[in-house]
């Protein structure tokens, strides 16, 4: 066992169930916070809390004396990306802060993305490195790094943000779980009888792209909130590969035993609304556990991330020369999901 205590916020999410996971597997106390929710599927205990009011906060954070890191993988959607920046960065201050008065703080893990390089905007330098210059423009993971780090100065703790390409999660029910959107996709398309077609554009189809494993992430995020090399810094966390999807898509086909066919621009929302009675069908044939396809994965996310016609990459060296050296093959981690998905009887 550790003296560490982890205060995990957002930890039902994409990235912070598997973050509660490893935690818990080396010997840590986790507590998790959350807004709404009162159980956690690991059974650890959670702390409801609005996080965008400070004297709730302050009430509910006030038995968490033993609290030694906070892992902040939370977040509150807006309209736009402007709407975004004030209560983002207002629930990472009131944790934070009053986290760090009535505890003995050590690090402040902050859980970010690409999008602190201009990703979201459009084409950008790529291999994204963490010394690249800022974006101008309204973004919340930078204004909150920019917040953190200044209100870090002269305090005995530290922080370290931490910046993943697409995760791969065997979570069911996000919608940022890319794997899942496909493996929905492909399963569709198996009972149809049709090919696997890309659903991007040309552009897309020829982009490179980075992916990072959810237990890798959380392996890495962990290290940076222990490791003295990792004090006040940012790193890309990826799996150490690349990919054109003109060759990941292929083996993907493969592995459903299905055809890969030619891009062309198609709504995983769209198909999935489309497909509901066909969900439906195929779910009761072969005894999935939701049979409703949008409970599942809604589409939203890949949407998105097909509509990058661009290459969304990062060079994840800097993390593995400060002392991280775990990584893994994307192609192995997509089909280690589908493996999953299917034992959970979430895909047939």
């Amino acid at each position: 066992m550790t003296n560490n205590v982890a205060l995990v916020a957002g930890a039902r999410g994409i990235v912070g169930s598997q973050l509660v996971k490893t935690l818990l597997h080396r010997g840590w106390e986790v507590i998790g916070l959350s807004r709404n929710a009162s159980s956690h599927p690991q059974n650890i205990p959670l702390v409801t809390v609005d996080l965008l009011d400070a004297k709730h906060t302050a009430r509910a954070l006030q038995p968490l004396s033993k609290v030694t890191h906070i892992f902040y993988s939370a977040w509150i959607n807006a309209e736009n990306w402007t709407e975004m920046v004030e209560p983002n960065v207002t629930m990472l201050r009131n944790l934070v802060c009053h986290t760090a008065m009535i505890s003995s703080l050590k690090t402040v893990s902050l859980i970010q993305g690409y999008k602190v390089y201009g990703a979201h905007l459009g084409p950008f330098k790529t291999p994204a490195r963490e010394s690249d210059p800022g974006v101008a423009g309204a973004e919340f993971n930078a204004a909150q790094l920019a917040w953190l780090s200044d209100y870090q100065r002269g305090r005995a703790w530290h922080w370290n943000a931490i910046r993943p390409g697409v995760v791969g999660s065997a979570l069911s029910g996000n919608t940022m779980n890319l794997a899942l959107s496909i493996a929905l996709y492909a399963s569709l398309c198996k009972s149809l009888n049709l090919p696997l077609r890309f659903p991007g554009s040309e552009q897309t189809w020829r982009s490179i792209v980075d992916y990072t494993e959810a237990g890798l992430l959380a392996e890495a995020t962990v290290w940076a909130a222990t490791s003295s090399a990792a004090e006040n810094q940012a790193f890309n966390v990826n799996n150490g590969d690349v990919w054109r999807w003109s060759e990941l898509w292929p083996l993907i086909a493969r592995w459903f035993g299905l055809e890969c066919a030619p891009p062309v621009r198609l709504s995983f929302q769209q198909m999935f609304k489309d497909y509901q009675p066909a969900w439906r069908e195929l779910a009761r044939r072969h005894r999935l556990v939701e049979t409703d396809i949008l409970q599942v994965n809604d589409g939203q996310f890949a949407d998105f991330v097909f509509s990058w016609d661009y290459d969304m990459f990062g060079d994840g060296s800097k993390l593995r020369r400060a002392g991280f050296w775990r990584m893994q093959a994307t192609d192995d981690m997509f089909f280690t999901l589908f493996k999953q998905f299917r034992a959970a009887r979430i895909i047939p």
